[in-house]
């Protein structure tokens, strides 16, 4: 295995630094090159590889030849497998993953209507396997008791009528059992799969380990409620859930979202192809802008929780100004100065624009550098895709705040942050690396 891994660098190091491309061959070198070039790139590939032996050894991941789903460079390809038992195995353990991944992104868009609705308090007790809702009138009245001893009935919804109660209490309660039957849809199939023998150990590992996180994420959930049950510190300050908890919770969903859907990628596309070295070569330039894209993203996705947890979006409802100026006052007039990129107000929404404009603008800057590079068809589409949901995201994020923040817009633009970090993982997933096996049959010696 160590093996591999070095002459996939030394092939991988070679190649970017080499002329010898291939636009639709699988071997050699471009037209025009000279004998004295081929021969020095292939001496250069044999002295970084010399003393390298490659032995068969049994192993628990599966190693097989079959084609990929989703093209080939020609023939098929020796590829690392997460799932045996052939093709059809294949296929159904990764529509399953990729079930499980829309199933999380539906939990993520019913949680952000639970907290435009501010419904998500209105449980007040909480345990791991859920249980009925009320049933009868009696029930009701119970339920509701418990609710008007919490803060939020006291100083938000005092008066509220048991009618308007089962309202947010029903959304509350769909949201966490929503939640409790992906633990069925997951834990079902993937015994299923064990029992079938389709699931490698590594497949095994990697699931297990994401099970646990969802585990967790539940925990989670109840851990950032019990925040907004508690009194208020100040009178005039209303009760609601802690901003850190809610950014806690929204990024576990989101590395929940993208373990499972890299997983299902990897599945059913185990091995990165490519039609000749330039495509490869041009893949790799790419990945290196691509990378820091997509934590970029993924903080512009953290710092909107914050604008959710502070209730930031009700305020300076202008754009591009926020209010009438372009910097608002106050920006640091928390105390440590730190606390203000989360708790302040103008901060967390200036923080947020900053990072949302200056996403769009790497977005477009990357999409534009991609026109200059030899890249496979189905990476510009990806490349086309993650432009186009970042326009839309930003589209939905300035409507939402210029219409403060109505609910059918606040879920839409949640949403459109998960899209587009899908997007992103979509893309770093086609750009990945060639393996030993895939490179051998795009550089073959004269």
């Amino acid at each position: 295995m160590g093996n591999a891994r070095k002459l996939t660098g030394a092939v991988w190091g070679l190649l970017s630094r080499t002329r010898v491309v291939s636009r639709h061959g699988v071997c050699n070198a471009p037209a025009g090159s000279s004998q004295y070039q081929k021969q020095q790139f292939f001496g250069a590939l044999e002295k970084q590889t010399s003393g390298l032996q490659f032995t068969r050894k049994a192993s628990n991941t599966a190693t097989t030849s079959i084609p990929l789903f989703q093209g080939s460079i020609g023939k098929a390809e020796t590829a690392k497998l997460l799932v045996e038992k052939g093709v059809k195995a294949q296929k159904q353990v990764g529509y399953w993953l990729f079930g499980c991944s829309a199933w999380v992104f539906s939990m993520v868009i019913i949680g952000g209507v639970t907290r435009l609705t501010r419904s998500g308090l209105s449980m007040t007790d909480w345990n791991f396997l859920g249980g009925f809702p009320p049933t009868d009138s009696s029930k009701w009245e119970a339920e509701f008791e418990k609710y008007k001893a919490s803060p939020e009935y006291k100083r938000v919804n005092k008066g509220m009528s048991i009618e308007d109660f089962k309202f947010i209490y029903w959304i509350e309660y769909g949201h966490r059992m929503w939640g409790r039957g992906l633990g069925v849809f997951f834990t079902g199939p993937f015994i299923y799969f064990l029992s079938k023998g389709y699931i490698t150990r590594q497949l095994a590992l990697r699931l297990g380990l994401l099970f646990g996180l969802g585990i967790g994420q539940g925990f989670v959930g109840w851990w950032m409620v019990k925040s907004g049950l508690e009194e208020p510190e100040s009178p005039y300050r209303q009760p609601k859930v802690s901003a850190y908890r809610l950014a806690s919770h929204l990024m576990a969903a989101f590395g929940i979202f993208s373990g499972l859907f890299w997983t299902a990628l990897s599945v059913v596309r185990p091995e990165s192809h490519y039609q000749g070295v330039d495509f490869v070569r041009g893949s790799a330039k790419l990945r290196k802008i691509a990378i820091p894209i997509a934590v970029l993203v993924g903080l512009t996705a953290a710092s909107g929780a914050f604008v959710a947890g502070n209730d930031a979006g009700h305020a300076f409802n202008t754009f591009p100004l926020m209010g009438d100026t372009w910097i608002p006052d106050g920006l640091l007039e928390l105390q440590p100065w730190s606390r203000n990129f989360f708790e302040n107000t103008a901060t967390v929404q200036l923080d947020h624009r900053i990072l949302a404009l200056t996403t769009l603008t790497s977005v477009v800057a990357m999409s534009l550098l991609a026109r200059k590079l030899t890249l496979e068809p189905h990476i510009r589409r990806l490349i086309n895709l993650t432009l186009g949901v970042s326009v839309l995201q930003v589209t939905l994020g300035i409507s939402t705040l210029l219409l403060y923040v109505p609910v059918s817009l606040g879920a839409a633009h949640q949403a459109g942050a998960l899209s587009l970090f899908a997007s992103v993982v979509a893309l770093l997933h086609a750009l990945r690396k060639p393996s030993p096996a895939a490179l051998r049959t795009l550089v073959k010696p004269l």
